[in-house]
């Protein structure tokens, strides 16, 4: 007598929807937690280039103050140029200088939805409104 072997390939309807629910139950968990780590990731990006855009204006601040005893104004140094020096790929939409010719405030917009705001000696990242 000969037996006969059922032979079991794949995988049952209910075990599919099983698995399917189970991972949609982990990515409903791991979408907003990685929106979160997105945030702050891009929240350091616009951190790092308006210390860059700072640190450009500082140094042309301090190279016009030696050579002209005095602090500049937004005619002799400009955010346009600020911006061209520093290679940030946002918008500096002020900057102010003391008389000492330190940089005093810059606002940093990064064309997206954060911004930087530096006023002496604090920078700080917001959304846009």
């Amino acid at each position: 007598m000969t037996k006969l072997i059922k032979s079991k390939k794949g995988f049952t309807l209910v075990e599919i929807i099983v698995v399917l629910v189970i991972l949609a139950i982990l990515a409903a968990f791991l979408v907003p937690a990685l929106t979160g780590y997105i945030d702050k990731a891009n929240e350091k990006v616009v951190l790092a280039e308006g210390r860059s855009a700072l640190m450009t204006a500082q140094t042309l601040s301090s190279e016009y103050y030696g050579e002209n005893g005095d602090a500049p104004d937004a005619t002799e140094v400009t955010p346009a140029l600020i911006k061209e020096l520093s290679e940030v790929t946002g918008t500096i939409t002020a900057v102010t200088y003391s008389t000492a010719g330190k940089v005093a405030t810059l606002e940093y917009d990064s064309a997206g939805e954060y911004y930087a705001h530096y006023a002496d000696p604090t920078f700080t990242v917001n959304k846009t409104p």
